[in-house]
C-alpha cells in the first residue's frame, strides 16, 4: 500500500492511495504458476491512515467492481476490510 500526494511540475495535483494485491497467476494453460501483485487505486492519500497501523502484508476482504466504457473493461477496488478488524467487530 502506498500513499501519494503532491503537485507535478506542470501544476497538476495528485492525491491517491494504491493497494498492491497478491493475485494468483492464470494457470489454465499450464504455463504459469504462483502469484503476482496487481495495483488498485483506493481513494485519496488519507485512505492510507486507516491501514498503516496493521502488520503488512495482511489478509483482507476486498470488494471489487467491474465497470466498462463500452469498449474497455476495468476492475475497481471499492472496499477493503482487513480480516483482523472484521473478526474484532463480530466479537463485539
Amino acid at each position: 500500500m502506498k500513499s501519494s500526494k503532491g503537485i507535478l511540475e506542470n501544476g497538476n495535483a495528485y492525491d491517491s492511495t494504491k493497494v498492491y494485491v497478491e493475485t494468483g497467476l492464470d494457470d489454465s494453460k499450464g504455463n504459469a504458476k504462483g502469484f503476482s501483485a496487481v495495483e488498485y487505486a483506493l481513494g485519496a492519500s488519507d485512505e492510507f491512515a486507516k491501514y498503516k497501523h496493521l502488520p503488512f502484508p495482511f489478509m483482507a476482504e476486498a470488494t471489487l467492481e467491474i465497470v466498462t466504457t463500452g469498449k474497455v473493461q476495468k476492475t475497481r477496488l471499492v472496499d477493503l476490510k482487513p480480516l483482523e478488524i472484521v473478526k474484532q467487530q463480530k466479537a463485539a
